[in-house]
């Protein structure tokens, strides 16, 4: 059996960090897309994946003039959405709503926002639409743990037992049709 590298990068820094940015389109800072590109140096892709959103289109643009690869542009890599807590600063939200939310992102999603099996579903549909060759996709944080969800079948709390940095880089090794279907093959924060 044959697979296929998968290295899932992580935005870096946007304008306004420490905010619950799903679907709000922040701005990437100059420095966040260094460090993408730096992470994304010596990578060996043939295919450049981003969310649409700007703080991803942003670095895959840049590491795609780098690499001479033309991002995909695929939505469906887009970080949970946060509904009407997008954009808002954790310490601004009750904090009871907040905890159940972290302890039960599918029983307890925010207020007009995704449940984690909404994300996980979506993220599972893009992982299985990717072509088996090597592939760079720039997304989120939530994205990624849902990705490492569908590849390595990882609960929840495993997937929230480790931090993913603003650039951080994972590489995994994934067999097409297998479920699990994916080794860790690196991390770099």
């Amino acid at each position: 059996m044959t697979g296929f590298a998968l290295h899932l990068l992580r935005h870096g820094s946007p304008e306004t960090p420490g905010l619950l940015m799903g679907r709000t389109d922040g701005a990437p800072t100059a420095g966040g897309i260094a460090a993408c590109i730096a992470q994304a140096a010596g990578l060996v892709a043939e295919r450049l994946v981003t969310s649409d959103l700007r703080r991803c289109a942003g670095a895959a643009a840049a590491i795609g003039e780098q690499h001479r690869l033309s991002p995909v542009i695929d939505a469906r890599w887009r970080e949970l959405d946060f509904g009407a807590w997008d954009g808002k600063a954790p310490a601004t939200l009750d904090a009871d709503a907040l905890g159940r939310f972290w302890n039960d992102p599918d029983a307890c999603p925010p207020p007009g926002g995704e449940r984690w099996s909404g994300l996980a579903g979506r993220i599972a549909v893009a992982i299985d639409d990717l072509e088996p060759r090597p592939t760079l996709v720039v997304t989120h944080g939530g994205a990624i743990r849902a990705a490492l969800h569908r590849l390595c079948g990882f609960d929840r709390a495993q997937l929230w037992s480790f931090d993913l940095p603003y650039a951080a880089l994972l590489s995994l090794h994934v067999w097409p049709g297998a479920k699990p279907s994916a080794h860790i093959t690196g991390l770099r924060a």
